[in-house]
């Protein structure tokens, strides 16, 4: 089978890339985030990437994601390189609404899914108001 490709510049930048190092630099996990009600989602694309090497760490406000995805070993030679190998790394602030120590995570299909509650503090709540007495002058007192 004949690869072609059919930009000039694409051996060169791979080249240079080589020559460089910059294939070997963290390269970053595109991200979705989003809010379902009282929740956060936030999705990690991270293909071909082995459970076993993902490493989540939460650390005040930040959640730090590492994965790495090992290059091939052995006797054999490339013919398109393309895809990041090596290691990732991902820094997110939280903010203080959040619940970050019942932060749940799931990988499959090569998508890295983390569902982080809203913290019971940070949630809407009703307020109750009681009366004391019927009399004028006298204060409602506010009980939460």
């Amino acid at each position: 089978m004949l690869l072609r490709t059919t930009d000039p510049f694409r051996d060169l930048d791979r080249l240079t890339q080589q020559l460089l190092g910059t294939t070997n630099r963290p390269a970053v996990m595109p991200m979705d985030a989003w809010r379902e009600g009282d929740r956060f989602v936030i999705e990690f694309d991270l293909p071909g990437v082995n459970t076993d090497s993902i490493d989540l760490d939460v650390e005040r406000n930040v959640l730090t994601v590492r994965a790495e995805r090992v290059a091939r070993n052995g006797d054999w030679e490339p013919l398109a390189s393309e895809r990041p190998r090596g290691a990732f790394s991902r820094q997110l602030v939280l903010g203080d609404n959040l619940d970050l120590d019942r932060i749940e995570a799931a990988y499959a299909d090569g998508v890295l899914r983390l569902v982080v509650p809203v913290a019971e503090k940070a949630k809407p709540r009703k307020i109750e108001i009681a009366q004391s007495g019927s009399g004028r002058g006298e204060h409602a007192e506010l009980t939460a």
